[in-house]
Protein backbone atom coordinates (compact mmCIF):
# COMPACT_ATOMS: atom_id res chain seq x y z
CA UNK A 1 0.00 0.00 0.00
CA UNK A 2 1.15 3.32 -0.84
CA UNK A 3 1.77 6.27 1.59
CA UNK A 4 1.82 3.53 4.92
CA UNK A 5 3.54 6.28 6.62
CA UNK A 6 0.27 8.28 7.20
CA UNK A 7 -1.84 5.17 8.66
CA UNK A 8 -1.80 3.41 11.91
CA UNK A 9 -3.14 0.35 13.13
CA UNK A 10 -6.31 0.54 14.95
CA UNK A 11 -8.44 -2.59 15.21
CA UNK A 12 -7.93 -6.40 14.29
CA UNK A 13 -10.25 -9.25 14.56
CA UNK A 14 -10.54 -12.58 13.09
CA UNK A 15 -13.18 -14.31 10.71
CA UNK A 16 -13.56 -18.13 9.64
CA UNK A 17 -13.95 -18.69 6.52
CA UNK A 18 -17.33 -20.70 4.88
CA UNK A 19 -17.03 -24.22 2.99
CA UNK A 20 -19.93 -21.88 1.27
CA UNK A 21 -17.57 -19.08 0.96
CA UNK A 22 -15.17 -20.78 -2.06
CA UNK A 23 -16.36 -20.55 -5.23
CA UNK A 24 -16.09 -23.50 -8.43
CA UNK A 25 -12.60 -22.75 -8.72
CA UNK A 26 -11.91 -23.42 -4.64
CA UNK A 27 -10.77 -20.52 -2.99
CA UNK A 28 -12.81 -17.79 -1.65
CA UNK A 29 -15.18 -16.18 -4.23
CA UNK A 30 -13.72 -12.26 -4.72
CA UNK A 31 -17.17 -10.97 -3.50
CA UNK A 32 -17.24 -12.03 -0.16
CA UNK A 33 -13.70 -10.16 0.37
CA UNK A 34 -16.34 -6.87 0.65
CA UNK A 35 -18.30 -9.05 3.37
CA UNK A 36 -15.02 -9.52 5.10
CA UNK A 37 -14.21 -5.65 4.79
CA UNK A 38 -17.52 -4.76 6.36
CA UNK A 39 -17.41 -6.98 8.91
CA UNK A 40 -14.08 -5.81 10.35
CA UNK A 41 -15.31 -2.36 9.35
CA UNK A 42 -18.14 -2.85 11.53
CA UNK A 43 -16.61 -4.13 14.46
CA UNK A 44 -14.63 -1.11 14.10
CA UNK A 45 -16.58 1.76 14.03
CA UNK A 46 -18.73 -0.08 16.88
CA UNK A 47 -15.15 0.53 18.79
CA UNK A 48 -14.65 3.88 18.10
CA UNK A 49 -18.01 4.73 19.52
CA UNK A 50 -19.91 5.21 15.98
CA UNK A 51 -23.95 4.78 16.12
CA UNK A 52 -25.70 3.13 13.33
CA UNK A 53 -28.76 3.05 13.47
CA UNK A 54 -29.56 5.39 10.27
CA UNK A 55 -32.07 8.20 12.46
CA UNK A 56 -29.34 10.51 13.00
CA UNK A 57 -25.85 11.03 11.95
CA UNK A 58 -24.26 7.85 11.04
CA UNK A 59 -21.26 6.68 9.08
CA UNK A 60 -21.74 5.45 5.77
CA UNK A 61 -19.50 4.17 2.84
CA UNK A 62 -18.83 5.88 -0.32
CA UNK A 63 -16.56 3.98 -1.96
CA UNK A 64 -14.72 0.59 -1.68
CA UNK A 65 -12.08 -1.55 -3.39
CA UNK A 66 -9.65 -4.67 -2.98
CA UNK A 67 -6.20 -5.67 -4.41
CA UNK A 68 -6.53 -10.05 -4.58
CA UNK A 69 -2.87 -10.71 -4.00
CA UNK A 70 -2.92 -14.51 -3.25
CA UNK A 71 -6.13 -16.62 -3.09
CA UNK A 72 -7.98 -18.13 0.51
CA UNK A 73 -9.17 -21.69 0.58
CA UNK A 74 -10.94 -23.90 2.97
CA UNK A 75 -10.22 -24.21 5.85
CA UNK A 76 -8.90 -20.68 7.04
CA UNK A 77 -9.00 -17.90 9.57
CA UNK A 78 -8.93 -14.82 7.87
CA UNK A 79 -6.80 -12.13 9.98
CA UNK A 80 -7.69 -8.71 9.28
CA UNK A 81 -5.57 -5.44 10.00
CA UNK A 82 -7.69 -2.01 9.77
CA UNK A 83 -5.22 0.84 9.38
CA UNK A 84 -6.92 4.37 9.85
CA UNK A 85 -5.40 7.36 7.61
CA UNK A 86 -6.38 10.55 5.98
CA UNK A 87 -8.74 12.07 8.56
CA UNK A 88 -10.46 15.16 7.08
CA UNK A 89 -13.65 17.34 8.14
CA UNK A 90 -16.52 14.69 8.00
CA UNK A 91 -14.43 11.45 6.33
CA UNK A 92 -11.27 9.01 7.46
CA UNK A 93 -10.33 6.56 5.43
CA UNK A 94 -9.85 2.45 6.54
CA UNK A 95 -7.23 0.72 4.52
CA UNK A 96 -7.36 -3.14 5.30
CA UNK A 97 -4.60 -6.05 5.42
CA UNK A 98 -6.10 -9.37 5.15
CA UNK A 99 -3.94 -12.74 6.07
CA UNK A 100 -4.36 -15.82 7.45
CA UNK A 101 -4.04 -17.44 10.89
CA UNK A 102 -2.38 -19.72 9.08
CA UNK A 103 0.13 -18.02 7.55
CA UNK A 104 -0.02 -14.80 9.21
CA UNK A 105 2.72 -12.55 7.58
CA UNK A 106 1.86 -13.08 4.14
CA UNK A 107 -1.15 -10.47 2.53
CA UNK A 108 -3.74 -11.82 0.71
CA UNK A 109 -5.33 -9.02 -0.23
CA UNK A 110 -5.68 -5.09 0.51
CA UNK A 111 -8.89 -3.50 0.71
CA UNK A 112 -10.03 0.32 1.25
CA UNK A 113 -12.96 2.15 2.06
CA UNK A 114 -13.62 5.83 2.74
CA UNK A 115 -16.28 6.21 5.44
CA UNK A 116 -18.55 9.30 5.79
CA UNK A 117 -20.18 11.09 8.60
CA UNK A 118 -23.75 11.68 7.30
CA UNK A 119 -26.96 13.24 8.22
CA UNK A 120 -29.95 11.12 6.87
CA UNK A 121 -32.28 13.78 7.50
CA UNK A 122 -30.56 15.95 5.29
CA UNK A 123 -28.44 13.73 2.86
CA UNK A 124 -25.19 16.02 3.35
CA UNK A 125 -22.06 15.11 5.23
CA UNK A 126 -21.64 16.53 8.52
CA UNK A 127 -18.55 17.15 10.72
CA UNK A 128 -17.03 13.75 12.38
CA UNK A 129 -18.07 13.82 15.65
CA UNK A 130 -15.87 14.79 18.40
CA UNK A 131 -15.56 11.18 20.08
CA UNK A 132 -15.12 9.62 16.62
CA UNK A 133 -12.50 12.07 15.71
CA UNK A 134 -10.78 11.68 19.16
CA UNK A 135 -10.53 7.57 18.77
CA UNK A 136 -9.06 7.74 15.67
CA UNK A 137 -6.56 10.66 15.92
Amino acid sequence: MSESQNRRSLYQCQIPVRWGDMDAYGHVNNALYMRYLEEARVQLLAKIGASMDGNGTDPVVINVGCTFLRPINYPATININCLIGEIGRSSFMVWYELSTAENPDELCSEGYSKVVWMDHNTGRSVPLPDIIRDNIS
